[in-house]
């Protein structure tokens, strides 16, 4: 995954005042000091008690999270039930079949075989082949995740197992775009949470906890200072994907070991940049069809060169994916494209289908 912020730790100090009484005195009396109760502040009362939750959910969520060791590197998991299934991200699975998997609570490591994958959503799940002494998580509702959430990034960032982070969510809704690597196709993430939990490299796959020790989110990557440049992370700036879409997709992953409904639309092309003389972008190019999809169904053909969907201009394969992120199978959507053997743009309708069943064409 991509680099990352880092930990901001949070530390609290409690202090108690002790008052001290001198009572007065006349000759041949006794002096004597007395001194008033002490009480801690309110502020300190809060902070224990914030600390104790804090130590709460790490000790009922922790175990739950895992490390997972590939051919190509090592990233995060996390147990969703007792027959072994964990999901995590696709680009931590990359091209492997089999796994070594490492749980928090003890030093034996075991083996896992891949269930299936969703590069899409960047999800995967995984299963350990003989489960023992697992704790399987509680997956939440991410949607009624609140911005300004206390939540907890849990993980094995720079292979620091067991590690855990604090923040807040920054904001929700968010659509994130992945970049290609050697081990992802990339993707373009809808609905994501952006959080100020650090999330590292080998974070990626793990745990985004609420204070109820509820797994809301899977972390997934970290925004890139675009004026420092070199892949240097934004501080502060982290993305996971929500556990409503995680949950969804790992089920059918489980059921089926493949995914038939992922609620995303797709139109059912490949496509590829296109742009003028001058390097100015012009539109995407349809490099192929899927046959008999909704965009051949339309009469769509390669060489068209896509320019507007609906109301949105396009003018780059990431502007097409993020146009049709806001967009759900089924939906009619106007296509402006110009083709070949003509200068005049035309428009034609083309009724989305499920991106599971009308993926772009390979």
């Amino acid at each position: 995954m991509t680099p990352a912020t880092r930990l901001r730790a949070a530390a609290f100090a409690v202090s108690a005042l002790l008052v001290g009484a001198l009572t007065g005195c006349t000759q041949g009396s006794k002096a004597s000091t007395a001194a008033a109760p002490s009480s801690p502040s309110p502020a300190g009362n809060a902070a224990v008690a914030l600390q104790s939750v804090f130590i709460d959910t790490i000790q009922k969520t922790l175990p739950s999270v895992v490390e997972i060791v590939t051919s190509n590197g090592l990233g995060s998991g996390v147990v969703i039930d007792s027959r072994g299934d964990i999901v995590t991200n696709d680009h931590v699975v990359g091209t492997s079949k089999t796994f070594k998997v490492g749980l928090s609570n003890t030093s034996t490591t075991y083996s896992a075989t891949l269930v299936g994958t969703f590069p899409p959503d960047d999800l995967a799940v995984i299963r350990i082949t003989n489960p023992a002494g697992l704790h399987p998580a509680t997956l939440g509702d991410s949607s009624a995740l609140k911005t300004g959430d206390i939540v907890m990034a849990m993980g094995n960032p720079l292979g620091l197992s067991s590690s855990v982070s604090e923040g807040i969510v920054s904001a929700l809704g968010r659509t994130v775009n992945e970049p290609k690597d050697a081990q992802s196709p990339g993707a373009t993430i809808p609905d994501a949470i952006q959080t100020s939990a650090a999330i590292n490299p080998g974070n990626s796959g793990g745990a985004l906890v609420n204070l109820a020790g509820e797994v809301i989110g899977i972390p997934t990557l970290a925004a890139v200072d675009p004026e420092i440049g070199g892949g240097t992370a934004a501080p502060g700036i982290g993305f996971a994907i929500a556990s409503n879409m995680a949950k969804g997709i790992a089920n059918q992953l489980i059921a089926r070991g493949k995914v038939t409904n992922s609620g995303r639309a797709a139109l059912g092309v490949s496509a590829t940049n296109v742009v003028d003389a001058g390097g100015k972008p012009v539109g995407v190019g349809i490099t192929a069809v899927v046959p008999n999809g909704p965009a051949a169904r339309a009469g769509l053909a390669p060489a068209d060169i896509i320019t507007k969907l609906s109301s949105t201009p396009i003018t780059s394969t990431q502007s097409l994916a993020d146009a049709l992120v806001t967009h759900t199978p089924g939906d009619k959507v106007s296509v402006t494209v110009i083709s070949p053997t003509s200068k005049t743009p035309r428009t034609v309708t083309v009724t989305l289908e499920d991106l599971a069943t009308a993926p772009a064409p390979t």
